[in-house]
């Protein structure tokens, strides 16, 4: 420090010519001011023989001085702290003083932090509070000049107080100044990690706007296309007649398609093989098409191997290495991953676009192992708004056409090979943005955002008129016109049933599926009597996604007639409801209720089930876990209702086996549980001390536990052996209402979280906003 010293807000600092440091502060309204001494700061010089000088400067603090009296930065302990730094100067001769003169001023001053910016004591946190309010909490720098020697870091000394970097002092005066309060986890427990909050459109709450219109301003980075190929290495071959045969680059990247399906069955199917065969030889050059002729030939074996060590190589990479990946996956996410919607950040549910590869299909496709051909940016239609920056193509490419559209939703657009389909590039499910096309890569439909909840809303309105059309189709069974009978009937069956209306197909297309107005003679079976019920109707039949239907309704007489009558001089596989299609079907709804068509029926029909079976089966004297248990059975029956089927998981009969052994080992530690219970309660009994008191309560509290620990893995075992043929998910979430299931959460205290995850939550953020502990369906 020098000698002269700049007096900052009534403190004055000023070195002695022995080195001695003191501060003197002035007190407004005394005579007197207070003088301290800080530190003693003695400088040695040593000469090396190279000429060069080296300064050792010692900071010794005054033994005088405490945490509380600590000023100006100046004190980093109030214990002896001696601080040794060295500097190699030039020899100080008059070239060296010449040049120091040439220093400017400003380059010989440092910031140096004041009091505020410092950790502080117990003692001084507690003196702070009762502080003047109008002293700033905030970091504030003063000036004061030093000498040109700068100190090295300094390094904590084993024993003292740690000393924070400037940025940690930074931020810690930064946390105080915001009242920024942490909170304390519990010991022994893990801390969950909080969601992050990011900016919510709350489009529920503003005005309609014209429907036409779907945007203003469009702004978005594009899609991001799958990596480009990588050769096998030499040391994999692919083998034709027991030889190792080397193919082309294009050859070989769809023989790698099949090799990684090859433990699959569905390379065991005709149809898959054939189909793969075919596209297969497109893609080889003449001389591969002359001497690949069979597929029976082929060996796939090495190349098969080869990826199954890959895989388990990356299952095997450290916990540093996955980290990396997923932060390179976050980077891209960050950059791609948004769109900007009329001044609102928006999240893209679907910003990369699929890899080639195999078609698979469901059930016995006809297009099963058909090649789904690498998507190029010439492939692709990007859709933004006029005054935003069109997204940059990939290097060496251009787009295939830029259009400025914003009547339509979607921000990127491209055409499939398999089916000819359109394949689009939309938003978050939670957007605000209607969407009602195919999602890139799972083929149904998928509404996002407000769509949900108009689609909710059409099918609350129509319990309003629901019996009336009720009335009306039960009248058009006696029409003397065959095709609204038909109609009449048909629209029971989706009204009784919760069928899908079915929609026409083109032959050898598309799976054989069938929906209610597209049914086949042979689909059905009548009988007069069956198991002691009268006019049961025998369904069979494949539906949506290749999942068998099979269902016995005992139907109205009426009904049972006219069925007979619609087969009356048919063959089997006529249709049933040949003056029928989904189209006229779907304009006699429109007439009957705005926006009704025979979906409504099944959304309708799937939430008013759910939630006469959530009044039903909910009871007020119950635990959590039973009260999932009871929901579960709700959404069961409208799964149920609407044939939301699945296979039994590989895995289930292992998962039973060993929740059962925990059901077990719980059952035994219960019964010792008890025992020792009776035994501190006669040792209670016979002392009637405190301290047995004490102990008799914990044991019970500890058995009391274990028994609710036992009981959640009875309904869990329950819950998981009731629904292993049946898919919850799907009615969930595209069928159920969710203000249904969130009203039921909010009245029976039951988290959110334990019915819908977390992007499930943001897709239905608007209803769990929307909806209170008394919303009726």
């Amino acid at each position: 420090l020098r000698q002269q010293m700049t007096t900052v807000e009534g403190e004055s600092l000023y070195r002695t010519q022995n080195g001695d440091v003191y501060r003197i502060t002035s007190h407004p309204g005394q005579q007197s001011d207070h003088e301290q001494k800080l530190c003693t700061v003695k400088t040695e010089t040593e000469q090396q023989s190279s000429g060069q000088t080296t300064t050792s400067t010692c900071w010794t603090a005054s033994s005088s001085v405490d945490d509380s009296t600590q000023r100006n930065g100046l004190i980093v302990s109030s214990s002896e702290l001696k601080i040794k730094v060295k500097v190699k100067q030039e020899p100080q001769d008059a070239k060296f003083n010449a040049r120091k003169q040439q220093i400017p001023p400003e380059l010989a001053e440092t910031s140096v932090k004041c009091e505020e910016s410092l950790p502080k004591s117990k003692s001084k946190k507690r003196k702070s509070k009762t502080d003047d309010d109008d002293t700033s909490s905030s970091v504030q720098k003063k000036k004061v000049k030093i000498k040109e020697i700068e100190p090295q870091p300094i390094k904590p000394l084993k024993g003292k107080r740690k000393v924070k970097s400037e940025k940690e002092v930074d931020q810690a005066s930064k946390n105080k100044t915001d009242n920024v309060s942490e909170v304390k986890q519990e010991k022994g427990k893990r801390v969950k990690k909080e969601e992050q909050e990011t900016e919510v459109w709350r489009w529920w709450e503003e005005e309609k706007r014209d429907d036409s219109v779907k945007w203003k301003f469009l702004e978005h980075k594009g899609p991001v296309f799958a990596p480009p190929y990588e050769p096998l290495p030499s040391s994999v071959n692919f083998y034709y007649d027991g030889k190792p045969m080397k193919l082309s680059e294009g050859a070989e990247e769809v023989a790698t398609f099949y090799s990684k399906m090859l433990d699959h069955e569905y390379t065991t199917k005709d149809v898959f093989n054939t189909n793969f065969f075919h596209d297969w030889r497109k893609m080889m050059n003449p001389k591969e098409r002359e001497i690949i002729t069979d597929l029976s030939r082929c060996n796939f074996r090495e190349m098969n191997e080869y990826f199954t060590k890959k895989s388990e190589e990356r299952k095997a990479l450290s916990k540093d290495e996955k980290k990396k990946l997923k932060d390179e996956q976050e980077a891209q996410r960050l950059i791609y991953g948004y769109a900007v919607v009329d001044g609102h950040k928006e999240k893209i549910g679907n910003y990369k676009i699929e890899p080639p590869g195999l078609f698979r299909g469901r059930g016995t496709h006809p297009k099963m192992g058909r090649l789904k051909r690498r998507i190029q940016p010439e492939d692709v239609i990007i859709n933004c708004s006029k005054d935003a920056k069109v997204p940059e193509p990939p290097p060496g490419h251009s787009w295939k056409e830029v259009r400025y559209d914003n009547t339509v939703t979607w921000l990127a657009s491209w055409t499939e090979n398999i089916m000819g389909s359109n394949k689009y590039v939309m938003l978050n499910p939670s957007s605000k943005i209607k969407v009602f096309a195919p999602w890139i890569i799972l083929s149904f439909k998928y509404y996002t955002g407000e769509k949900d909840w108009e689609k909710y809303e059409t099918a609350r309105k129509l319990k309003d008129v629901v019996e009336e059309i009720r009335s009306e189709y039960r009248k058009d069974w006696k029409s003397k016109e065959m095709k609204v009978r038909q109609r009449a009937v048909a629209l029971y069956f989706i009204d009784k049933l919760a069928l899908r209306a079915g929609n026409e197909k083109e032959d050898n297309e598309t799976a054989d599926t069938v929906g209610c107005c597209s049914l086949r003679c042979e689909h059905i079976k009548l009988h007069k009597e069956l198991d002691g019920q009268q006019n049961v109707v025998e369904f069979d039949f494949l539906g949506k996604d290749s999942i068998r239907y099979y269902n016995r309704v005992p139907v109205e007489s009426r009904v049972f007639k006219n069925l007979r009558i619609f087969m009356e001089h048919k063959s089997p596989d006529d249709d049933l409801f040949d003056r029928l299609n989904t189209a006229t079907l779907n304009k006699h709804l429109q007439n009957l209720m705005p926006g009704l068509t025979a979906k409504v029926f099944r959304t309708y029909n799937a939430s008013i089930t759910l939630q006469q079976q959530l009044e039903l089966l909910t009871k007020g004297d119950t635990n959590t876990a039973e009260r999932l248990l009871a929901y579960n059975r709700a959404n069961r029956q409208v799964a149920i209702l609407c044939n939301h089927q699945r296979s039994v998981p590989k895995t289930h009969g292992k998962q039973m086996e060993n929740i059962q052994k925990k059901i077990e080992e719980k059952e035994k530690q219960i019964k010792e549980m008890k025992k020792m219970v009776k035994s501190a309660k006669a040792e209670h009994n016979a002392s009637g001390t405190a301290k047995t008191k004490k102990v008799l309560e914990q044991k019970k509290k500890n058995l009391h536990r274990s028994e609710e620990q036992l009981l959640k893995l009875k309904v869990r075992a329950t819950d998981k052996e009731e629904n292993k043929e049946i898919a919850l998910s799907t009615s969930k979430l595209n069928y159920l209402d969710p203000r249904i299931s969130v009203a039921w959460c909010k009245k029976w205290d039951v988290p959110i979280d334990k019915i819908y995850n977390r992007t499930q939550r943001e897709k239905f953020r608007w209803a769990i906003d929307m909806a209170g502990p008394e919303f009726i369906f």
